[in-house]
């Protein structure tokens, strides 16, 4: 599986527990970045961010039985991070997405919106 179909299964893992502000980064292009992709959604608490790692976990188990690299965050729930190496994904509670705002500090990347 490409790192940009890996992306995709993530992006129907986020879906299938209501994610909003789905974003793909396409970091391939990007001088010393750690991945090909990040794959960033939000949740409105800390129990749908949970389940939206949960739900991105079966997805990519279920298309390509992948286990994640490392998986970060599931502790607290505020921002879980889910490595596949090539493709990172990070779920945030709405505010943490706005303090850390990865979006800028990669802002070399082309983003694309999912609606």
């Amino acid at each position: 599986m490409t790192a940009e179909e890996l992306s995709n299964v993530i992006v129907k893992g986020m879906e299938g527990k209501k994610a909003s502000d789905i974003v793909v980064m396409d970091l391939r292009e990007v001088k010393n970045s750690v991945s090909d992709f990040f794959v960033i959604c939000s949740g409105n608490s800390d129990t749908q961010v949970e389940a939206i790692s949960t739900s991105i976990e079966e997805e990519v188990i279920k298309y390509n039985k992948e286990r994640p690299w490392k998986s970060e965050g599931r502790s607290n729930c505020q921002w879980i991070l889910i490595d596949y190496v090539s493709v990172v994904a990070h779920v945030f509670l709405k505010d943490k997405r706005e303090f850390y705002a990865l979006e800028e500090l990669w802002g070399d990347a082309k983003v694309t919106t999912i609606d």
